[in-house]
């Protein structure tokens, strides 16, 4: 295809027409053709890394700032280099570190985005979705389906409360380019609670679900997966030896009820990394936000070399090469908008 240089046409004439054609709400496509239709993914966001240890004070000193009830959601947004002031880690997905001091509760509202909780640090404080509570422990994985009631509260110093923080993941990017954000807040600070804490899992965690159940919500009907069963399950396919050279064992999180993803535009995962691992290199064109839970290691993405340890979170960019490697045993959680590329076809991946 030639381009616009290579046709010998008068320069000035042309701008003049573009001139015109402007005028009624039109553009020539072969100006951006190139930047439209690209060979391979040109992402804008970039390989990033936030040291839970330098960040964690900026963290609590929020708490002196603003509290949880007039902040509605004390959280500071991990914000992309390559994406400033978009709110965005990747182009579809936020990432936040969220703040909950002993005795304060985060009124319940409710919002078409969908939302994961994963715990960094503390343990006590509680999520409720929908009727239901759980308990945050470090580790735990937890779900606010888009449309959920939820608040979260921390019980007071004197009843054991600590502050606790912890890794917010939102579609809030990509609801936002489909122009199909609504909220709406709960009359009340918190919502009541109608069912005992546990009763999902008990219902669906056991590869069982009740015998009526029919499942017509993309949404996993658990809320709250517990990291020390995740973790045993990493374990134990360790110590038979399911060691996969790009991935260690890495496991995705389900919908117990059909099989997919817990929720239907966020993918998430957890693998461990044993000691010595260096894996091979792969790239997707699904971007993925990592939070270490355990351990230390590299992660080459890109041209980028990060030195992660526990709490840290990166991020690396659609089709961007990544490596990882744990110089400590390691685990590490993450997070993708894969489901909504698979949905479309438009997923890809190359294991190098």
């Amino acid at each position: 295809m030639n381009t616009p240089s290579q046709t010998g046409r008068n320069a000035p004439d042309r701008q003049a027409y573009y001139d015109r054609i402007a005028r009624h709400g039109m553009a020539p496509l072969w100006e951006s053709l190139h930047s439209l239709v690209p060979r391979e993914p040109q992402p804008r966001a970039v390989p990033a890394l936030w040291k839970y240890d330098e960040v964690r004070p900026l963290v609590m000193q929020a708490g002196d700032v603003i509290s949880a009830e007039e902040a509605v959601r004390r959280v500071l947004i991990l914000e992309n280099p390559g994406l400033p002031g978009r709110a965005s880690i990747t182009s579809t997905l936020y990432a936040g570190l969220q703040l909950i001091l002993p005795g304060e509760i985060a009124p319940s509202h409710r919002h078409t985005q969908s939302a994961l909780r994963f715990i960094v640090e503390g343990q006590g404080a509680y999520t409720a979705v929908n009727g239901e509570r759980t308990t945050m422990r470090p580790g735990d994985f937890i779900i606010t389906p888009s449309w959920t009631w939820h608040d979260h509260g921390n019980p007071t110093v004197d009843e054991g409360g600590e502050p606790v923080v912890w890794l917010d993941g939102l579609d809030i990017p990509l609801i936002g380019h489909l122009d199909a954000g609504f909220a709406e807040n709960y009359p009340e600070a918190t919502q009541p609670v109608s069912r005992n804490e546990g009763h999902s899992f008990a219902a669906f965690g056991h590869n069982m679900v009740p015998v009526r159940h029919r499942s017509t919500d993309p949404t996993s009907p658990i809320f709250s997966y517990p990291y020390d069963r995740s973790r045993e399950a990493l374990d134990r396919l360790f110590r038979q030896g399911e060691l996969d050279a790009w991935d260690g064992v890495k496991l995705r999180y389900v919908n117990p009820a059909t099989g997919g993803w817990p929720m239907p535009t966020m993918a998430t995962f957890l693998q461990f990394l044993p000691a010595g691992f260096a894996g091979r290199t792969y790239r997707n064109t699904d971007a993925t936000v990592f939070s270490v839970v355990e351990g230390q290691g590299t992660a080459r993405i890109g041209d980028s070399t990060f030195q992660y340890g526990p709490r840290d979170t990166f991020v690396a960019p659609s089709w961007a090469p990544v490596q990882l490697a744990a110089t400590q045993d390691a685990v590490l959680f993450s997070y993708s908008d894969r489901p909504v590329q698979a949905a479309l076809n438009l997923l890809r991946e190359e294991r190098i």
